[in-house]
């Protein structure tokens, strides 16, 4: 029997009240990894009360002390490092170096957020009146519900944990149910490092009753959601009169120009398209390709992509590990029959392997227009369309012709074609000679258009979870009326 795991309410492991549960299984095995608790409206009200009761307490302690008890988790991340980094890839499936890397990123996050307890800055500025004193200060936000997926399940959850613990704010934490035994290994080092009972609550269960039965809870002052993008607009239709910050995924673009290093753009390519199986929200799923260099770069691109070796992550020599579930591995079949119908020209790849778990070849389109829907939608996995360009402004203008604006890139030598795409590439990330993947914890991480709302990571990290209180101080010792007395 695989073991079973349970919700983390109030300081204590408890079964969910609905007593039900869940099962999860290794997508490159299929054995069983964990019995799960199906959490329900009642779990979610108990986790929110909590959070509650523990805000004044853990509102009130100093920002400094707070970051004391982040930085001993840090020190904690990077004790368990290799043992959560088999945890993600046993869970979700993306090869070993990867799950590292996604560990690494909680370190670096945990340890930036224990930092800013001692940079929790606000404004003081002049009045227009004499004797008085006029500041800006930053308060914590309340009880905060952060709902992460399963792509990235120990990195993202400290991109919004951390921030929000370091501003003062109690947390419901709502993790995918395709990674709940990762966010469970996470609150356990959390609890370790001397969280209080309460600060952090933990529910898993299903994102349409648990999910959204946070996103409802009128306590709940902030909610934080990475996700599909029509997930993301149900949240926005009800959470009322809520904070709320969106990371909603991407169509993203790599501009190879004629000047180009190409051997570098390959390099590039293959990371972005088929990195943690196209499984990112800032994966290439697009690669618009000067037309004078199209054919020799296909070349190029082909012969790397036969190289790559599907199998299960925790093996040595493996490129490419399963998809996270066969939801999305009938998904991207389903893609490539599409591609073919639009009549793009498949290069490699496009089929289900006959081996055991939910792989996909990876695979390589070309010959794509802008209309396509593999060029439009979002595909989640390892699927790369190219798209021949006349020049940069043309270039441009398909990188931005889809609703997407998260990340892009573009490879090229000549600094005035870089700077024109950083100018007018309608993203909130842009790479200059890198991929489209990469983004470090100390700078602004988000998107335009419908790629979301939010801009969590480095200092923006600490706008998103907290609020301004502006104060006014009148020395003075009588009344006195600004614009009036000025």
């Amino acid at each position: 029997m695989p073991h079973a795991y349970k919700l983390y309410i109030n300081g204590k492991w408890v079964n969910s009240e609905s007593g039900e549960t869940f099962t999860k299984s290794n997508p490159a095995t299929l054995e069983k990894i964990g019995e799960f608790q199906k959490g329900n409206e009642k779990d979610v009200d108990k986790a929110v009360d909590a959070a509650e009761d523990a805000f004044d307490s853990w509102s009130e302690t100093p920002a400094p002390k707070r970051g004391e008890i982040l930085f001993k988790a840090g020190q904690l991340l990077k004790e368990n490092k290799e043992e959560l980094a088999k945890t993600i890839t046993t869970e979700m499936g993306k090869v070993l170096v990867e799950s590292r890397g996604d560990v690494q990123e909680a370190i670096d996050m945990t340890f930036l957020m224990a930092g800013e307890g001692r940079r929790f800055f606000g404004k003081t500025t002049t009045s227009e009146l004499k004797n008085k004193f006029a500041m800006a200060i930053r308060r914590p936000l309340g009880v905060v519900g952060l709902i992460t997926p399963w792509n990235f399940p120990i990195a993202i959850p400290s991109w919004k944990i951390m921030p929000a613990l370091i501003c003062g704010n109690t947390v419901v934490f709502k993790p995918s149910s395709d990674t709940p035994l990762c966010a469970i290994k996470f609150v356990e080092l959390l609890e370790k490092a001397g969280v209080p009972k309460g600060v952090v609550n933990l529910v898993t269960g299903p994102g349409s009753t648990t999910g959204m039965s946070l996103v409802k809870n009128k306590k709940v002052r902030a909610i934080s959601f990475t996700g599909h993008r029509d997930t993301g607009e149900e949240i926005l239709k009800i959470a009322g009169i809520k904070k709320v910050s969106l990371e909603l995924g991407g169509k993203n673009p790599i501009i190879i120009m004629d000047d180009a290093d190409l051997n570098l753009a390959v390099d590039g390519v293959i990371w972005g398209g088929y990195g943690t199986t196209g499984q990112r929200c800032t994966a290439t799923s697009r690669v618009i390709i000067h037309e004078k260099i199209k054919n020799k770069f296909e070349k190029m691109l082909v012969e790397r992509v036969k190289k790559l070796k599907l199998g299960n992550g925790l093996d040595k020599g493996v490129d490419i590990g399963p998809l996270v579930n066969q939801a999305a591995q009938n998904k991207s079949k389903s893609y490539v029959d599409i591609g073919l119908k639009e009549g793009a020209k498949l290069l490699i790849g496009g089929h289900i392997p006959k081996i055991k778990g939910f792989f996909f070849e990876p695979t390589l389109f070309s010959d794509c227009s802008i209309n396509m829907r593999i060029a439009q939608e979002e595909i989640f996995g390892p699927i790369v369309s190219l798209i021949e360009a006349k020049n940069l402004e043309n270039a441009i203008e398909i990188a931005n012709s889809v609703e997407y604006g998260l990340s892009s890139a573009i490879y090229t030598n000549n600094i005035r074609n870089a700077f024109i795409a950083i100018e007018k590439l309608e993203a909130g990330l842009t790479y200059v000679n890198a991929s489209t993947i990469g983004s470090e914890v100390h700078l602004p991480f988000g998107g335009v258009k419908q790629s979301g709302t939010t801009r969590e990571g480095g200092w923006t990290a600490i706008e998103e979870f907290s609020e301004l209180k502006t104060v006014y101080f009148d020395y003075s010792g009588r009344l006195q009326k600004a614009q009036i007395d000025n």
